[in-house]
Parts: C-alpha cells; sequence; structure tokens
C-alpha cells in the first residue's frame, strides 16, 4: 500500500520488510541526511511509562529526556530495521537524523539497526532478509551472542 507521505529523498510506501518502508527517490551519497527523525519530547519517566506499554519508537536524547517518535508527523518511524542496513540514526545536539553509510541506490530501502539489547530481544524478530540477518533487532554489538545462541539450539 503506497502512503502519501514523502521527504525530498525518500518516499514511504510498502515493504518487503515490514509493513510500511521508506525508499530513497533518487540516489543517495554516502553522509547524506536523509530525514529528521521527529517527535515528542518526554521525560525519562514518560519516556519508561511508553516503553512498558510496548512503544517501540523512543530515542534517547539525553539524561532527562527522550524523543517519542510514535506520533502522526514523523514519517521516519516507518523506516525499517536491518541487520545489514544503509543509514544510522545520529543525534545532533538535540535531533536525531537517519543518514545514509553508504551510496544508496534510487529505489533501495532506507534502513538502520534499531540497536536494541538483550533484555527481550526474543520480542523482536526480524525480517530483514539480509545475508547476514541474526533474526532479532539487536544492536551489532549483540549478533555473536545471539548467532551463538541460535547455534546451540
Amino acid at each position: 500500500m503506497d502512503s502519501t507521505l514523502e521527504a525530498e529523498m525518500i518516499v514511504f510506501k510498502g515493504s518487503p520488510i515490514h509493513g510500511t518502508g521508506g525508499f530513497a527517490k533518487t540516489a543517495i551519497r554516502k553522509g547524506a541526511r536523509i530525514i529528521e527523525y521527529l517527535g515528542e519530547r518526554i521525560s525519562k519517566g514518560e519516556s519508561l511509562r511508553r516503553c512498558e506499554q510496548n512503544n517501540a519508537y523512543i530515542f534517547t536524547l539525553d539524561d532527562e529526556q527522550d524523543l517519542d517518535g510514535d506520533v502522526a508527523w514523523n514519517p521516519a518511524r516507518f523506516i525499517n530495521h536491518s541487520c545489514a542496513p544503509n543509514c544510522d540514526a545520529e543525534k545532533d545536539d538535540d535531533r536525531i537524523w537517519i543518514i545514509a553509510t553508504r551510496d544508496i541506490q534510487a529505489g533501495e530501502e532506507i534502513t538502520f539497526n534499531y540497536g536494541y539489547d538483550l533484555e527481550s530481544y526474543k520480542d523482536y524478530p526480524c525480517c530483514c532478509g539480509s545475508s547476514n540477518c541474526v533474526g532479532y533487532m539487536v544492536g551489532e554489538e549483540y549478533f555473536e551472542h545471539v548467532l551463538s545462541r541460535r547455534a546451540a539450539q
């Protein structure tokens, strides 16, 4: 299902990874800021409350505030996770940007690693389809741990 949400370099439409995804409208160069991840600024206490309600759209801003991207005016919330991403989410002062980590071809799906920890990783299966998919949406630093657990099963 195509969405009418668009940014200058990205269009949102149905994704083979999951639901709606963001796709490059044109070729994007490594290092380009693709889209800002927008949201509501909330306290750490409110962030914890929302996380306990399974809100997966929250980014840490600083020691006092987080950013809840689960708002209608944040199309970047539709960017999917990948174990072999072409972007990173980077904090610049008090803003979060999706930045290309390599050149991206027109039509390619925009992805980043959500970087979840090991606390409840089995609740977040990954369907990215990359050749090095670990099966769960965990940060790259946890890949070996998850793969060793899968091999032991």
